[in-house]
């Protein structure tokens, strides 16, 4: 059933407490709850914006953002953020594909890891901050519904690198649907509204945002599937991180220029 997929990718994405799974010995169960992480992106991001807006009553610019960064990543575990940390390790320190996939399989971080998470916060704190506080609480809702949504195409046009029996999850490969596909895509359609509502310079700035974000996930996507061979769940959270980073910087600099 559709609300038990939907069920199945907040119970994935986020810490939100959404009762037991039906879906444990289900092997597509992941696959088929994809089309769903947009509008589970979108609900963090709008997590995220209130806590901005709420921060932004009695506090700067830098430190609302900060704020609501930190929402985003205790209403996520940081899930997202410890993919690229892993992803960030695993490339940076592997030599092999073999030395790759266990260091990313590590739970402790590394030097590289470490630096991608701080670039990977500073950068979208600061693009927050340069935006006026609405239109920043918009591109929240937007990139959280559009960065779940641009690991889609990965998992459907590349081969799972990983050792799928190690897994913790049940997981069995299988393409996604063209409903499923299309009602992802209308969920980051909606969830671009409140960026129309909020700027004068809709659509530019999310044309450039998503050109933008898209522009470093297939960066991230193909050098995964060079050093690596394809995708795992944690350059999946790595490419999720750096279209957040380049869709907010891009929005950013769209309404920096028209001032």
């Amino acid at each position: 059933m559709s609300l038990d997929r939907f069920r199945d990718a907040v119970r994935f994405l986020t810490i939100i407490p959404v009762g037991a799974s039906n879906d444990a010995t289900d092997s597509e169960w992941l696959v088929r709850s994809a089309q769903f992480f947009p509008l589970v992106g979108a609900i963090v991001g709008l997590v995220s914006a209130a806590a901005l807006l709420l921060a932004s009553l009695v506090l700067g610019p830098v430190i609302a953002a900060l704020i609501a960064m930190l929402a985003s990543i205790l209403i996520t575990s940081g899930f997202h953020e410890d993919g690229l940390a892993d992803t960030a390790d695993g490339f940076g320190g592997g030599w092999t594909v073999e030395q790759r996939l266990t260091i990313m399989k590590d739970s402790r971080i590394g030097t590289y890891g470490t630096l991608a998470l701080i670039f990977a916060i500073a950068l979208r704190v600061a693009a927050i901050a340069e935006m006026p506080t609405w239109i920043a609480a918009a591109a929240l809702i937007a990139s959280g519904a559009a960065g779940r949504a641009v690991v889609l195409p990965v998992v459907g046009w590349m081969k799972y690198a990983g050792n799928t029996s190690a897994m913790k999850v049940a997981y069995a490969p299988s393409p996604l649907r063209a409903r499923e596909i299309a009602f992802a895509a209308i969920v980051v359609l909606l969830a671009l509204a409140p960026l129309a509502a909020t700027s004068t310079r809709f659509p530019f700035e999310a044309l450039v945002g998503i050109c933008c974000g898209i522009v470093l996930a297939v960066v991230i996507a193909l050098w995964s599937r060079r050093l690596i061979g394809g995708y795992t769940g944690d350059v999946l959270g790595a490419i999720e991180q750096v279209f957040e980073i380049g869709f907010l910087l891009g929005v950013a600099a769209v309404i920096r220029s028209a001032i």
